[in-house]
């Protein structure tokens, strides 16, 4: 229940990402489970634990610490053996307690395994507590063996009910994921079509202009030869910016061809390794050879002078940026690490968003630009960061393995050598 009124009342509301909100919903869920609960040989039975795993995990310590203060509450109230009541509860937090900050940093599938996993803790933590209650009250033998069976079947649908609520939970966090990648993608699609009439209609008197002025440039010796030439520098990177926006609204690859990806990694730090060492950053290289991928060579070596230019500008001196390649089966993956500032969540979901730079100056256009190329190429593109530790880029590419004969051999003689 505290799932659906989240979803149906408060999904698209910022209030849906508060975990006071998510600590009333389970709260109240918590007390209707101790408020309806089975009893049996002096002992209360409910499904109080599930909504304390959940809270801790998928709200945080806020909403976790506020469902723990209505069980102690409730539970006050409903009398019984508060000593075993109170035991119970804080027994039943401390694992949940304990995954809370790794719980967030695993995926989808792993998140709900861990769930179930932490959902088992509250039902042996339980059994422990009724064993010790057992063999201080001498019971029977009779009501020892109800009493464990009850442990065992409230324990199993404690296990499954925290593995449903996980499974809901997750549904929802996809779907929020799924429409905020809509709105993106809408977003890009307009801006990428506005660029991309105003870049073509520009472009084609600047052609004009440049061409009577490199023909100017060529008969001029005078004192404008200076001048022309600075105005010609000037159009070639206007020509260029504008060539960013045509790649933003749809990267053309004009040539198509089987490239190594090594070796075009290789280039881009061959020209980008003067710029890092004019700002004292060491650039580490480790690659994996023999890795092909299809692409416009220069429209990757774009993709990837941007990203690990970015990562050299966002490093201080004396810091590192570390590329790495590496590949599993059909596809490649290329990490771009660096120990720069970092971002926070915010500014990474802004990513890739016309005109928005973390820079000082800048347009944003650059990054941009490659997250299309990237994606143009059938791959993916990944950011993680962490503010005052730095920025991890990862880039995922369909790749292939190709030995041609004489490289084989090539190959082969350096192994015997």
């Amino acid at each position: 229940m505290p799932i659906f009124i989240h979803s149906l009342l408060f999904d698209n509301k910022r209030v849906g990402k508060s975990p006071y909100l998510c600590g009333i919903l389970q709260s109240i869920s918590l007390i209707l489970s101790l408020a309806f609960s089975f009893e049996e040989g002096g002992l209360y039975w409910d499904l109080r634990y599930v909504p304390l795993v959940l809270a801790f995990l998928y709200g945080g310590p806020i909403s976790g610490g506020m469902v723990l203060f209505a069980y102690l509450a409730t539970r006050t109230l409903m009398g019984g053996d508060l000593l075993l009541g109170y035991a119970s509860g804080f027994l039943a937090t401390i694992i949940p307690f304990i995954f809370m900050k790794k719980f967030w940093k695993l995926d989808s599938k792993k998140r709900i395994r861990t769930a179930v996993f932490v959902g088992f803790w509250p039902s042996f933590a339980m059994l422990m507590i009724l064993v010790i209650h057992i063999f201080t009250n001498d019971a029977p033998a009779e009501d020892t063996n109800k009493i464990m069976l009850n442990v065992a079947i409230f324990g199993a649908i404690q296990v499954f009910a925290v593995w449903v609520a996980a499974i809901l939970n997750e549904s929802l966090i996809e779907k929020a994921l799924m429409r905020q990648e809509i709105l993106r993608a809408e977003k890009l699609n307009t801006l990428g079509e506005l660029a991309a009439s105003i870049a073509h209609e520009i472009r084609n008197p600047l052609t004009v202009v440049k061409g009577f002025l490199q023909m100017m440039h060529k008969q001029e010796k005078g004192d404008n030869y200076y001048y022309l030439s600075l105005v010609l520098t000037e159009l070639g990177r206007a020509e260029s910016i504008i060539n960013d926006y045509l790649n933003f609204a749809k990267p053309q690859f004009e040539k198509l061809e089987d490239a190594q990806l090594a070796e075009i990694i290789t280039e881009v730090t061959l020209l980008l390794e003067a710029f890092a060492a004019k700002v004292n950053v060491q650039v580490n290289v480790q690659l994996n050879w023999g890795v092909f991928v299809q692409t416009d060579r220069n429209q990757l070596k774009q993709a990837l002078v941007n990203i690990i230019k970015n990562a050299i500008e966002a490093t201080e001196e004396g810091g590192e940026v570390t590329i790495s390649q590496t590949s599993s089966g059909s596809e490649s993956y290329i990490k771009i690490t660096d120990t720069g500032k970092g971002m926070d969540s915010e500014q990474i979901a802004r990513l890739g968003t016309l005109f928005y730079t973390t820079k000082d100056k800048g347009t944003g256009l650059g990054t941009s630009v490659s997250i299309k190329i990237i994606e143009a190429m059938g791959g993916m593109i990944s950011y993680r960061s962490e503010l005052g530790v730095g920025t991890e880029v990862t880039i995922i590419l369909p790749s292939f393995r190709h030995f041609p004969a004489d490289e084989g051999n090539e190959i082969k003689m350096n192994n015997e050598i």
